[in-house]
């Protein structure tokens, strides 16, 4: 009996550390984007075509490349207003982040139940991105994101059965 008991709790313990781990990953996306939307709070601020040119400048990029251009020629097409709702939906983005993550922490079960819905609603667009073309990080992202799901399912579950006997 003190054996089962004893293997219970370890299991308990392994997955309060999974679960910990996925909450300092959603704690870890909130903090990027929360960085992302200072930045444009800073684009704002400065001008979008300004901010742009010095984000080119300081990271030593070529705007004969691709992707510095883009920026730029988004940087002198986007309006202040956009700029503004870009970063309120950063910001709400880092607040749903932070609440799961606290969520998730302290082993709340509506966190759990958040986390496998938030994961799966990214799955359509993933595929989608796999589907105009795949990529080690494309595929490293969706596996990523699917073994959280499953994970979190999996806890969802031992917990119900746990609370069955």
């Amino acid at each position: 009996m003190a054996t089962d008991r004893a293997a219970i709790d370890d299991k308990a313990r392994s997955a309060a550390g999974g679960v910990r781990l996925v909450a300092l990953m959603e704690a870890a996306k909130g903090a990027v984007v929360l960085i992302a939307g200072f930045g444009v709070l800073d684009a704002l601020h400065l001008g979008a075509a300004q901010f742009v040119d010095d984000l080119v400048g300081h990271l030593h990029l070529n705007l004969a490349n691709g992707t510095p251009r883009i920026f730029a020629e988004l940087a002198n097409n986007i309006s202040d207003r956009q700029l503004q709702l870009l970063a309120a939906a950063a910001f709400a983005y880092v607040a749903v982040r932070a609440t799961e993550a606290w969520g998730l922490w302290n082993r709340r079960r509506w966190a759990a139940w958040f986390s496998v819905a938030s994961g799966l609603v990214y799955v359509p667009f993933e595929l989608v991105e796999l589907a105009k073309g795949a990529s080690a990080l494309k595929l490293a992202m969706l596996g990523a994101n699917l073994a959280v799901v499953v994970y979190m399912a999996s806890v969802l579950r031992r917990r119900h059965a746990g609370t069955a006997r």
